[in-house]
C-alpha cells in the first residue's frame, strides 16, 4: 500500500483535536435536553438522470459545478462559460459513439431529460441573474496523507448495487429516519447520494418547506408566490408570501445569487421560521421572484436553499439561520454538524445538528477542516489523481479516472493524527456502461486543475465517511470519525 503526502487547500482553520466518547442516544438525550442544540434530518436529493444522459456527461457536469463553487468560495475568478463548455465537449469525444451520434452523449444534448439535469448540476445555462456571488472565504492549509491499497471494506465484489443504478436513473428522495439526537433534523437522500435536504416550517400558519442544505454558501431563500422562471412559473414547489402567511412582511431590499448551477433573485422578507422546534421570530431571509430552471423545475425536489457558511459571504447581507439561532440564545454556538448518509447502506440515518455535535455519530471530535457538502465528487489535480488511482488499481488520465466496479480498495485522507478511510462503494460511482455493473466505473475522485497544483476540492465522496461540523463564530470546521455502534 502506497502513501502520498500532499497539502489540501481547504476553506478551514486548523484546530487542536480532542477525543470524545460516544454516549448512548437515550442517555445523551437526557443530558442534552436543554443543551441549546437542534438536529434536523437530511434528505438525499435527486433529479432523474434519464436514459439519454451518458454517465461521462454527468461526470463532467459534477466537475464543472465543483470548479465554479470553489472559485466563489475562495473569491477567485470563475472559469468562463466557454471553458466549461470546452471541458464538456472534450468529454463527448471520449465516448465510443463520438460527437454527433444520436446513440451517444451528443444525442443527450438534444433530449429533454438531459436539459433538466444539465441545467441543474452542470454548466450554467441562461441564468436569471447575470452577476454571481463572490466572496473571500476562510482559507487555510493542512497536511494530509492519502493511503491507497486493496483492503477489506464494507463493499462486496459484485460491483455497483442495483439500488444505486436505479436511483441514478429514476431519481427520487429517500426519507431519513427520525434523528437520534435532540434538536435534530434528518437528511433525506437524493438518488445515489447526489444531494441532501431537510424540512423546516415557515410562516403563519406554519407550512413545511424542503430545503437544500449547503455548507458552501450563506444565503437562505425560498420561492415567492409571484416567482417566475424560463418555463413560466416556478414549478410545483411550496411558495411563500402574504397570501399564505399572515406574519409575512416583504421589504424592498433586493438580492441576487448565482451558484455553480443555477441563479435566483428577489427581495428580502421577514417571517417566522421553525427549525426542529426552535422558533425564530421575524427572521430575515430571501423570497425569490425569479429562479433559473435548476431551481424552478418540477423535478427539483426542494423549495429553497439554506446556506450555512459565514454570513460574510451572504449576498443578502443577513444572518444565516444558525447564526440567528445562536444570537437569540436558542443554541449555544453557531455550529452546524452533518452526518451525511449513504444510499447503499440503506440506514437512512443522515442528520444535521445545530448548536453542537451529536456524540453518537463521532468517535473523535475537534478534527477541523472546511469541506463542501454541495460538491459530489473529490476533484484533484491530474497528477495527484493519477498517482492515487494507480495505487487503487484504477486508471486515470487528464480527463477522467475509472476504477473496477468490484473494487475493494480503500483510500484514506489523514489530517494531523486522524485518518479517515473512504468506503470502496464511494470510490466506484456508476458503471461506464450502465448495463455492466461489474465492469469499469467512473471513480469518485476525478482530475481537474481547479487552482494551484496542490489544491483539492473534497465533496460528499469523502464526507459520507466522516462526521462534519462547522462553527461560523470561530471559523472552525471539525471532522470526527463516525461511530461504529
Amino acid at each position: 500500500m502506497k502513501s502520498f503526502l500532499f497539502t489540501l487547500l481547504l476553506l478551514a482553520c486548523l484546530l487542536n483535536s480532542t477525543p470524545a466518547d460516544a454516549i448512548p442516544a437515550r442517555a445523551r438525550r437526557q443530558l442534552q435536553s436543554n443543551s441549546g442544540m437542534v438536529t434536523m434530518p437530511l434528505k438525499r436529493l435527486h433529479i432523474p438522470r434519464g436514459v439519454d444522459l451518458h454517465p461521462q456527461v454527468l461526470l463532467q457536469q459534477h466537475i464543472n459545478r465543483g470548479s465554479r463553487r470553489l472559485a466563489r468560495m475562495t473569491g477567485r475568478e470563475e472559469p468562463s462559460e466557454y471553458a466549461l463548455r470546452s471541458e464538456l465537449h472534450k468529454r463527448l469525444y471520449l465516448l465510443e459513439s463520438g460527437p454527433g451520434s444520436r446513440s451517444g452523449a451528443a444525442a443527450a444534448i438534444q433530449g429533454s431529460n438531459f436539459s433538466r439535469r444539465y441545467y441543474r448540476t452542470g454548466l450554467a445555462a441562461a441564468a436569471v441573474v447575470s452577476n454571481g456571488t463572490t466572496g473571500n472565504g476562510i482559507t487555510g492549509t493542512g497536511n494530509a496523507t492519502t493511503a491507497g491499497g486493496a483492503t477489506a471494506g464494507n463493499s462486496t465484489n459484485t460491483g455497483v448495487s442495483p439500488l444505486d443504478i436505479q436511483a441514478a436513473t429514476s431519481g427520487g428522495v429517500t426519507v431519513a429516519k427520525l434523528p437520534t439526537a435532540n434538536d435534530s433534523l434528518g437528511l433525506n437522500i437524493e438518488a445515489d447520494d447526489v444531494g441532501y435536504l431537510a424540512t423546516i416550517q415557515i410562516g403563519t400558519p406554519p407550512r413545511d418547506f424542503q430545503l437544500l442544505m449547503d455548507s458552501g454558501s450563506a444565503d437562505f431563500w425560498v420561492a415567492g408566490e409571484n416567482c417566475q422562471s424560463q418555463q413560466g412559473g416556478c414549478g410545483n414547489h411550496t411558495t411563500l408570501g402574504a397570501q399564505s402567511s399572515s406574519s409575512f412582511v416583504q421589504s424592498t431590499q433586493q438580492f441576487q445569487v448565482t451558484y455553480g448551477s443555477g441563479a435566483v433573485q428577489g427581495v428580502l422578507c421577514q417571517d417566522n421560521v421553525n427549525i426542529a422546534g426552535l422558533k425564530l421570530q421575524n427572521h430575515t431571509f430571501g423570497v425569490a421572484s425569479a429562479e433559473s430552471i435548476q431551481f424552478a423545475s418540477d423535478t427539483t425536489p426542494f423549495d429553497g436553499l439554506m446556506g450555512l457558511a459565514q454570513s460574510t459571504l451572504s449576498q443578502e447581507k443577513a444572518l444565516t439561520p444558525v447564526e440567528s439561532l445562536a444570537a437569540n440564545k436558542l443554541i449555544q454556538s453557531p455550529i452546524a454538524s452533518f452526518k451525511i448518509p449513504r444510499l447503499g447502506d440503506q440506514l437512512n440515518d443522515g442528520e444535521v445538528t445545530f448548536g453542537g455535535l451529536d456524540a453518537t455519530n463521532a468517535g473523535l471530535t475537534g478534527r477541523t477542516a472546511i469541506l463542501d457538502t454541495g460538491t459530489t465528487l473529490i476533484i484533484a489535480p491530474p497528477s495527484d489523481a493519477q498517482k492515487v488511482m494507480q495505487s487503487l488499481g484504477g486508471t486515470c488520465d487528464t480527463q477522467q479516472c475509472t476504477i473496477p466496479c468490484t473494487t475493494q480498495a480503500s483510500l484514506a485522507l489523514s489530517f494531523g493524527n486522524a485518518s479517515f478511510a473512504i468506503d470502496p462503494r464511494d470510490l466506484a460511482v456508476l458503471p461506464v456502461d450502465p448495463n455492466n455493473p461489474t465492469g469499469s466505473c467512473t471513480a469518485g475522485i476525478q482530475p481537474q486543475q481547479i487552482g494551484a497544483a496542490t489544491e483539492w476540492l473534497v465533496g460528499d465522496v469523502f464526507l459520507k465517511n466522516a462526521y462534519f461540523s462547522t462553527n461560523v463564530a470561530t471559523n472552525q470546521i471539525s471532522l470526527a470519525k463516525l461511530s461504529t455502534t
